[in-house]
């Protein structure tokens, strides 16, 4: 698996004009690095146009990087159809999940209609996205989105999470999702993994921030819902487990998720306002807005490190079968504040 060091997601609820040009700075830090560079609006509530000019945007910008003689990779987009409008019910992110965390015939018709939609808009973004960059590009998928890979040069979801009804399971299923892309002849993607900072998170996966009380008409975090034991080793070790799992099966690249949950601050004195123990950064923000490493952030260091010194390479793709499909997630989660 390959050793990728800069995932530039913006981390803010709702991408503006300004959060982009902090996505382009980082970027263009990462790229001075030598550092290859993945280039990955994560965006709330536009529509598919507003979507396309930030698209439009990003791939001008990671052109310009890519003739300065960088490797850059721009992803079109993160669950779009959970993330912005017009694929799921709903005004708000809010509104969103809750039609998604429902069951029965309104919701299976609603996913029915879904893999089509999507992937006009997608057709719509490459070809946005191809008139202005030359280089590779993918999109971070959810499972029942029904992504056409064929315009991508990377197969990538960011339901890359463990938990514990699948966690026995999980291997196979990092398999099925390899497999898909080897068919394919295109290299797989975990473009989000991680785990909360609490005793018990592994467990919940992608749901481990859902122990936040939030303040839906804000969206600001106020307390968590109970009391909570720190774990910063659990968390580490989950994080480790999980990249030998995605090594051994030929996954190609994968980002932790994330760096750092910048509204969910670290406070050791009051173990109900911690909201860092909701947040699957690797490092805790504290309240003057800087941070210090977690358990795991020496730990993927250490992890990364020995691999460079090794000199381990990518994984290889081959042919496989083409009937599986990831099935890493089965409904997403909110997750405010990382």
């Amino acid at each position: 698996m390959r050793v990728i060091r800069a995932d530039l997601r913006c981390s803010a609820v709702r991408v503006t004009g300004g959060d982009v040009d902090r996505l382009k700075i980082a970027a263009t830090h990462a790229a001075a690095a030598g550092l290859e560079t993945w280039i990955c609006p994560f965006t709330a509530d536009l529509t598919g146009d507003a979507l396309l000019a930030l698209l439009a945007e990003c791939a001008d910008h990671g052109e310009r990087l890519r003739r300065e003689g960088s490797e850059v990779v721009l992803v079109t987009g993160s669950e779009l159809s959970l993330m912005n409008k017009g694929f799921v019910p709903g005004e708000t992110f809010l509104d969103r999940s809750k039609v998604l965390a429902e069951r029965g015939p309104r919701l299976q018709e609603l996913l029915a209609a879904l893999p089509a939609r999507m992937n006009e808009l997608l057709a719509r973004a490459v070809a946005v996205v191809r008139g202005r960059f030359g280089g590779k590009i993918s999109y971070a998928s959810l499972p029942f989105e029904g992504v056409d890979w064929t315009p991508f040069d990377y197969i990538s979801t960011d339901a890359g999470y463990r938990y514990a009804p699948i966690a026995e399971r999980f291997p196979e299923l990092i398999r099925a999702f390899v497999n898909q892309g080897k068919a394919q002849g295109k290299p797989v993607v975990i473009t989000e993994f991680g785990c909360a900072t609490y005793k018990g998170a592994a467990d919940a996966g992608p749901r481990g921030s859902e122990i936040i009380v939030w303040d839906e008409a804000t969206a600001t975090p106020l307390e968590l819902n109970g009391e909570y034991l720190r774990d910063e080793a659990g968390q580490a070790t989950c994080l480790r487990e999980l990249l030998e799992i995605f090594e051994a099966e030929g996954v190609d690249t994968a980002f932790v998720h994330a760096f750092a949950g910048y509204v969910l601050p670290h406070r050791p004195d009051a173990p109900r306002k911690d909201l860092d123990l909701a947040s699957s950064g690797v490092v805790k923000v504290l309240e003057d807005g800087t941070w210090e490493p977690k358990e795991a952030f020496s730990m993927l260091a250490d992890h990364y490190g020995r691999r460079t010194s090794t000199g381990a390479g990518p994984s290889t793709t081959g042919a496989a079968s083409a009937t599986a499909r990831p099935e890493i997630s089965s409904s997403p989660a909110p997750r405010r504040g990382d």
